[in-house]
C-alpha cells in the first residue's frame, strides 16, 4: 500500500465504521433532546456524510449553550503553540471559548464557560500519539465538567494508525516530566482511541468523580484497522496533519520539534519532509540505510525544500521525505531515533536541542518533554546503538501494554 493510498478511504468501505457522532446522529447514546449541552469540537468533528457535530446536536433536539475549541482553535486555523483568543461567538447565540491560551491554566475551561450545561459532549479526532494535545484537552475539560456535576459523553473515533499491542511504541514519562505533550504516563504511540485513553487517564488521575463519564463507542472498528479501511473521510484534525501518511510518521517525527531541524512545517508534507540548511539528504539517507532496521515500512527520498514559515522560512534546506510504503510495518519512533543520531553526527556541531519555552514549560529542553525524560538526548549525543535505545524502552512499553488492557473497548 503506497502513501497516496492511505490518505483517505476509497469509499468502498463506507459503512465499515460508525463513529460515536454517527451513532448520536442516528438517535443512539444518551438522551440529549431538550438538554443544554456544551460541545468540545474541531473541524474533524463530522459524521461520515460530513455533517458537523455543531449541526447534529440541534438537529437531534439538544440545546448547544457553549462551544469549546482545543489547540489550533475551533476552526483549526492556528499553527502549533499559537495562542488562540476566545472569540466573542461563532454564532450570535452560542458563545465560543478557546482552550489554548497563553498559560497552562487556559487549557482547562472554567465552570462559567459551560453556561449551565447538563452535558459536555466531546468529539475530537486523535491521531494516536501522546504528544498530540487533543486527548489532554478532553481529559482536562472532562475533569472540570465532572467536578461540577456535569455529565460527559465522549463520542469516540478510530485510532487512525491502529491499536494492536505490537503497534505500541515508546516507554514511560519520568516523574516530573509531565506536560501538555504528555499529561499522563502513557506510551508515545499508545494504540488507544481518544475515548479509551481519556477514560484511563481520568480514572487513574482520580481528580474528578468518574461516575458521570460515558463513552459512545464506535461500531465496526477493530484494533488492526488503519484509517483508510474505515471508509470514513479524512478531515485535517490540525493544520499540519494533512494525510494518514503524516499521522503514521508523526509519533517519531514530532521529536524534531525538540531540535533545530525543520519538521517540515511550511511545506505541503509536514513531518514527512524534514531537514536543515546544513544537512545533506544523500548522506542522511545513506546513514539511515546503514542502520539495521531503522526505517521499517518507509522509503527514503533525498530532496531540497524551502519552508514558507517557521524554522528556516525562505531558506533552502537539504533533507528527506519519508514515503509510507507498507503502513502496517511503520515504526516511526525507531526511525526518528535513527534520524536524530545520524543528523547529530552529520551536522558536526550544527544540530542543537530546542531550549526555548515549549508547551508552557521553560525550564528544560523540549526533547525531554517529548521523550519523557533526558534519556534520548544523552543516547543521541553518545551515538548509542539503535537496538540499545529500543531495549531501554521495552520494559516500560510492555508495562503500558499490560496496563491498558483493562481500558480497551474494541477487539483486535
Amino acid at each position: 500500500m503506497l502513501a497516496h493510498d492511505v490518505s483517505e478511504g476509497s469509499g468502498e468501505s463506507a459503512a465499515a465504521v460508525r463513529t460515536g457522532l454517527d451513532r448520536l446522529a442516528a438517535g443512539e447514546g444518551p438522551a440529549l433532546r431538550g438538554r443544554p449541552v456544551a460541545l468540545l469540537c474541531h473541524p474533524a468533528s463530522v459524521t461520515a456524510s460530513l455533517e458537523h457535530a455543531s449541526a447534529v446536536l440541534p438537529r437531534i433536539g439538544a440545546k448547544v449553550v457553549s462551544l469549546l475549541g482545543p489547540e489550533h482553535g475551533i476552526d483549526a486555523a492556528a499553527q502549533d503553540m499559537e495562542v488562540v483568543a476566545t472569540a466573542a461567538a461563532r454564532t450570535a447565540a452560542v458563545p465560543t471559548y478557546s482552550l489554548y491560551g497563553d498559560t497552562f491554566a487556559s487549557l482547562s475551561p472554567t465552570p462559567a464557560m459551560l453556561h449551565g450545561a447538563e452535558w459536555l459532549v466531546i468529539d475530537l479526532q486523535d491521531i494516536g500519539s501522546r504528544y498530540y494535545t487533543y486527548v489532554w484537552t478532553a481529559v482536562l475539560a472532562a475533569e472540570v465538567a465532572l467536578s461540577e456535576g456535569v455529565r460527559v459523553v465522549i463520542l469516540d473515533r478510530p485510532n487512525p494508525i491502529g491499536g494492536l499491542d505490537a503497534q505500541v511504541e515508546g516507554g514511560a514519562i519520568a516523574a516530573g516530566e509531565e506536560s501538555f505533550v504528555g499529561l499522563h504516563d502513557v506510551a508515545v504511540r499508545h494504540g488507544m482511541t481518544l475515548g479509551e485513553l481519556a477514560r484511563m487517564a481520568i480514572l487513574e488521575r482520580a481528580l474528578a468523580p468518574y461516575a458521570g463519564l460515558e463513552i459512545l463507542a464506535c461500531v465496526g472498528w477493530r484494533r488492526d484497522m488503519l484509517f483508510f479501511e474505515t471508509g470514513l473521510p479524512w478531515v485535517l484534525p490540525s493544520p499540519n496533519m494533512p494525510t494518514l501518511a503524516t499521522a503514521l510518521v508523526y509519533p517519531g517525527q514530532c521529536l524534531l520539534e525538540g531540535t533545530n531541524l525543520s519538521e517540515g512545517r511550511g511545506t505541503t508534507r509536514p513531518f514527512e519532509i524534514f531537514g536543515a540548511p546544513w544537512l545533506d539528504g544523500q548522506a542522511l539517507a545513506a546513514a539511515l540505510r546503514a542502520e539495521d532496521e531503522a526505517c521499517p515500512g518507509l522509503g527514503l527520498r533525498p530532496l531540497g525544500f524551502k519552508p514558507t514559515f517557521q524554522k528556516f522560512a525562505g531558506r533552502s534546506c537539504g533533507g528527506l521525505q519519508l514515503h509510507v510504503r507498507a503502513p502496517r510495518a511503520v515504526r516511526s519512533l525507531r526511525t526518528t531515533w535513527a534520524i536524530l543520531k545520524a543528523a547529530w553526527r552529520l551536522g558536526q556541531g550544527q544540530m542543537r536541542w530546542r531550549t526555548e519555552s515549549y508547551e508552557f514549560v521553560a525550564d528544560r529542553p523540549a526533547l525531554d518533554l517529548l521523550a519523557g525524560g533526558p534519556w534520548l538526548r544523552a543516547a543521541v549525543e553518545a551515538q548509542a546503538p539503535l537496538a540499545e535505545l529500543a531495549a531501554s524502552q521495552e520494559p516500560a512499553r510492555a508495562a503500558f501494554v499490560a496496563r491498558r488492557r483493562g481500558f480497551l473497548l474494541y477487539p483486535g
